[in-house]
């Protein structure tokens, strides 16, 4: 269920019960909003990332109550999802095998940076950023001239 919802040219905020059949939902406003702020080529990873954070606020926190907050950056998007539980998020080598247990690897690999911390209202913030392909390449040059340098 959607609580509430803010949106202004920079940012989505959105008030959620998470529940299974809201995820479509969810999934089309992320699209929409990462497409409307130029940053096509992210949908389909930011979709899913998006998915994967708010399945963990049901598989591991005792209410499925959160915060979705998408902002538009310079050179890509940042996305925080803030719940109630004070338990940080843990990324676990996959058993591949598995049908779970993967999410956090899967949002490691496609986003630029991710993380989680506490937050003011003794629950937590997990995030993740992405770039612009245009951004990662130029981070991507600017990486390698430094690795070349450290390596003389």
């Amino acid at each position: 269920m959607i609580v509430m919802a803010e949106a202004d040219t920079t940012q989505y905020r959105q008030q959620l019960t998470v529940r299974p059949w809201i995820l479509a939902g969810v999934r089309r406003i992320v699209g929409a909003y990462v497409r409307r702020w130029g940053f096509d080529p992210l949908v389909d990873d930011a979709v899913y990332c998006v998915q994967e954070l708010l399945t963990n606020v049901v598989k591991h926190t005792e209410s499925p109550n959160c915060l979705l907050v998408l902002q538009r950056c310079p050179s890509g998007i940042r996305v925080v999802v803030s719940d109630t539980s004070a338990r940080l998020p843990v990324r676990r080598e996959p058993d591949w095998g598995a049908e779970s247990g993967r999410g956090l690897t899967y949002v490691e690999n496609l986003a630029d940076d991710w993380g989680a911390a506490p937050n003011e209202t003794g629950g937590k913030d997990v995030w993740f950023e992405m770039r612009s392909d245009e951004d990662s390449a130029e981070k991507l040059a600017a990486d390698r001239t430094v690795e070349h340098l450290l390596s003389r």
